[in-house]
């Protein structure tokens, strides 16, 4: 049972760098020396047991924004960082974000959740701090009910 357990851990992880909403491919963005990737997807993508250890409410109108922030110079190792932003949709409805940690091995992830309408597009500006340097990414995604 516990190898399960383990088995789907993984694959959620794993999960939010592969898959997007629209194809088969994570999204990054380079700033100096780091590497930024991010995805926004439905929570239902998730299995129920993976959404309940990290807290995630599964529905149909709740999305997930996960990122990870690596160290080119560093072989793209995990980097440790402080993550906040916002997510606006076209009316200009704003929606902070509040991300959490998941550490699993030598990856640091930071996941957050959004509520959306379908076929709603949204803004998002998320500030990076690392121990040196404050970044900032923007991205655009449009989400859909399942």
């Amino acid at each position: 049972m516990l190898k399960i357990k383990q088995y789907y851990q993984v694959l959620f992880i794993a999960s939010l760098f592969c898959f997007s909403q629209t194809g088969m491919a994570a999204q990054f963005q380079d700033f100096d020396n780091l590497e930024v990737h991010y995805i926004a997807l439905p929570s239902t993508f998730l299995q129920p047991d993976i959404a309940k250890k990290y807290n995630i409410k599964r529905s149909q109108y709740n999305g997930l924004i996960n990122i990870s922030v690596l160290d080119k110079r560093n072989n793209n190792k995990s980097l440790s960082a402080s993550l906040s932003g916002s997510g606006k949709n076209l009316l200009g409805q704003s929606e902070a974000l509040k991300f959490q940690e998941i550490k699993e091995g030598d990856s640091i992830y930071y996941i957050a959740d959004y509520p959306f309408l379908n076929e709603e597009i949204v803004n998002f500006n998320i500030i990076i701090k690392t121990s040196n340097k404050t970044n900032v990414l923007k991205f655009q995604h449009k989400f859909y009910i399942e």
